[in-house]
């Protein structure tokens, strides 16, 4: 049989929803509103740079796309080393994300803040974000830091997993 709250058992009962409930926004992902915006840069015919743009706002982030026929002049002007280029650019919080670079590896950027200039993941490697082909197994492939001391494994990933 239910019974009305006694108002210390009120006080009780809302307090720990509060808390329950902030306790869940704290543990919650970072929402597009609180994260830096991605800028990529890329061909405006290039589908894979669609399913990566995809990949990183189904993941939360907020993107701006903008279209240039003229790629390496921005890769140069972001320091990209030709060694690790793919078919698009992107800039975040100050780092550059060069190539199909999971959403997870960029998350860890930003928490982390490594030295470097930013992140490559070079060519495109089967299975990254936004290279997904039905039927065919993932590659496997590092997520590369680089900038001016050198270039070091961020993190490998199978597809969109890490391993």
């Amino acid at each position: 049989m239910d019974r009305p709250l006694l108002g210390s058992e009120f006080v009780t009962l809302t307090r720990r929803l509060v808390l329950s409930g902030l306790a869940a926004l704290a543990a919650a992902p970072a929402t597009a509103g609180t994260r830096p915006t991605v800028r990529v840069t890329k061909d405006p015919h290039c589908g894979c740079c669609n399913g990566w743009i995809d990949h990183l706002r189904a993941a939360g982030f907020d993107v701006e796309a903008v279209d240039s026929a003229d790629l390496n002049r921005v890769k140069a002007r972001l320091g990209v080393p030709q060694a690790l280029a793919s078919c698009h650019t992107a800039e975040v919080a100050g780092y550059v994300v060069e190539g199909h670079v999971p959403a997870g590896a960029i998350e860890r950027l930003l928490a982390e803040k490594p030295a470097g200039r930013g992140l490559a993941v070079p060519g495109m490697p089967i299975g990254s974000p936004g290279m997904e082909v039905e039927g065919a197994k993932p590659d496997t492939y590092e997520v590369i830091l680089f900038g001016p001391s050198g270039r070091s494994v961020f993190v490998r990933y199978r597809g969109a997993a890490p391993v």
